[in-house]
């Protein structure tokens, strides 16, 4: 019920449309979850190093092996982009989350992010607690990130209308529809909603708890 048996499912054309629209922020280290497939499809020659982070140990793709809101000993001040797309929904503290992905991107470091505004609730059947616990609005998206990131630049964006949610939820894929079906954009039905946040240049180096030290140029 969510496109992939009939194509691309319409939240990640969304979601790749994003990413292209703003293909230049992915450079220098970056880090993704899951995954580095969107790095290396929109980093290209720009990527100087790349991480995958995963809170599960079974994945042989992660990097980097961690809970965002738990005790973790990622270093802060580290990465120039974050990848962060249709995963916040699945984070239950997902406040501390976005403080985290705050604390770990370089001063003047970007973060890119998507996440379910309309859509079917994703569960995997025998795997407690995995699964959904929100929805966003672009009210919502930004409020947490404006809290995150003081001083930061936030641009949020909406992507979807009534017609392509309406699609989305009944199964229907990206490819099932014309163009002009697609894009154009209702914030009042966004299947997804995006935001790039860049880390303000000012911003003092942050520790694990959220305390500062003394300002730092990036490097």
């Amino acid at each position: 019920m969510c496109g992939f048996d009939r194509g691309s499912p319409i939240d990640r054309y969304y979601m790749e449309k994003f990413l292209c629209r703003h293909a230049g922020d992915i450079r220098g280290r970056v880090l993704e979850f899951g995954d580095d497939r969107y790095t290396r499809r929109f980093g290209e020659e720009r990527v100087t190093g790349s991480d995958v982070l995963d809170v599960r140990t079974d994945n042989p793709k992660a990097t980097l092996v961690a809970d965002l809101i738990g005790a973790n000993s990622l270093p802060s001040d580290t990465f120039d982009c974050i990848i962060c797309v249709q995963t916040l929904q699945f984070i239950y503290d997902v406040r501390t989350a976005v403080r985290e992905l705050f604390r770990l991107l370089k001063p003047g470091g970007v973060l890119l992010v998507t996440a379910h505004g309309v859509g079917k609730v994703v569960r995997k059947e025998g795997v407690d607690p995995w699964g959904e616990y929100w929805r966003f609005t672009g009210q919502s998206l930004g409020r947490m990130l404006r809290d995150a990131f003081p001083c930061g630049d936030i641009a949020l964006e909406a992507y979807g209308n009534v017609f392509a949610a309406a699609s989305s939820l009944y199964g229907l894929a990206a490819e099932e529809l014309r163009a002009e079906e697609l894009d154009r954009f209702d914030s009042d039905f966004a299947v997804i909603v995006a935001a790039r946040a860049a880390k303000s240049r000012a911003s003092p180096q942050t520790t694990r708890t959220g305390e500062s030290t003394r300002s730092r140029a990036p490097s």
